[in-house]
């Protein structure tokens, strides 16, 4: 299937590189783990439970932890509306589509496939946006769902989860069983815990390089398909403006979903995490949508469908 979206071959590669250079990562440290623990089958059943609900259960288990819930058209009209016009401009199959209840304005699409996806809105997102930023905004998670990158992270981010969460086993065992423990085991379990600690760091900063480049590629395909890149710059100032007003503690549940995100949920504090987003910085985007503007010739007309 083939929509209407800007399609960009060089996010296309990127997420061929990325996932074959986690592939190798993936072979690398499940090889590890069977010599470390000294029985594949335990390993391989693990791991593949994890794969597949991770991969098939995705978008039910970011929609339970955003508090979300799918919507009737009849409850909410407008955002329906909304949605369909996208769509049927994209020739994109039609998504589920949901509402969180949650004050911090955002919004994120999910699933493994333009057949089985979810986009999501926040109840502050729908309360402060224009309708002409409201549509940036759902042209731009549409674009993950067009684009399938949503899928690519998704998969790409299966092996983090594993390791962190061989990374924690480890630790809490280490921490409450180590008196039992003979020298052997100890040291087994510290090899699993570095081979676990370094394959979760390449992951994250392979992610982190896909991630920041896809929201990029999502809003200029978002600008290109509205015609209007400077309502999807307000969008973005108004809702990062937003976010930043909101305590950092408010945030910190939300923050585990930032790659999915229309922009992160960083709170007041950039920091030295900036260097570590799951998004390019604020300015880079707007200068992106500036230049797109211009390309069009926006004033020519707001109503322009690209």
């Amino acid at each position: 299937m083939r929509s209407r979206f800007h399609s960009d071959r060089r996010l296309t590669v990127r997420m061929g590189l990325t996932l074959f250079l986690l592939g190798l990562l993936y072979v690398g440290f499940v090889a590890a783990l069977i010599v470390l623990l000294r029985s594949w089958v335990l390993v391989a059943v693990l791991v593949g439970a994890l794969f597949v609900a991770q991969f098939w259960f995705s978008d039910r288990i970011a929609v339970f932890a955003m508090r979300a819930r799918p919507v009737a058209r009849e409850e909410y009209p407008e955002l329906h509306a909304v949605v369909d016009r996208l769509c049927a401009i994209a020739d994109l199959p039609r998504p589920v589509v949901a509402v969180s209840a949650m004050d911090m304005p955002n919004a994120f699409a999910t699933g493994r496939s333009p057949d089985h996806a979810v986009v999501c809105v926040t109840t502050g997102l729908l309360r402060r946006l224009e309708p002409a930023e409201l549509e940036g905004v759902l042209a731009h998670e549409l674009s993950h769902v067009a684009h399938k990158d949503v899928a690519v992270i998704t998969v790409a981010s299966f092996l983090g989860v594993v390791a962190g969460l061989v990374v924690r086993f480890a630790f809490y065992s280490q921490i409450f069983g180590g008196g039992r423990r003979d020298q052997n085991t100890a040291i087994v379990f510290a090899a699993v815990l570095g081979v676990s600690a370094a394959v979760y760091a390449l992951s994250f900063l392979l992610i982190r390089a896909l991630s920041r480049y896809r929201e990029l590629a999502a809003d200029r395909a978002a600008a290109l398909l509205t015609g209007r890149p400077s309502a999807l710059a307000a969008a973005l100032t108004k809702v990062s403006g937003e976010i930043a007003r909101i305590p950092t503690k408010d945030l910190r549940t939300a923050q585990a979903f930032n790659a999915f995100y229309f922009t992160p949920a960083t709170g007041r504090e950039p920091g030295i995490e900036r260097f570590f987003s799951t998004h390019p910085p604020l300015g880079q985007r707007l200068e992106q949508l500036g230049r797109i503007s211009v390309e069009l010739g926006e004033a020519a007309g707001p109503g322009k469908a690209g």
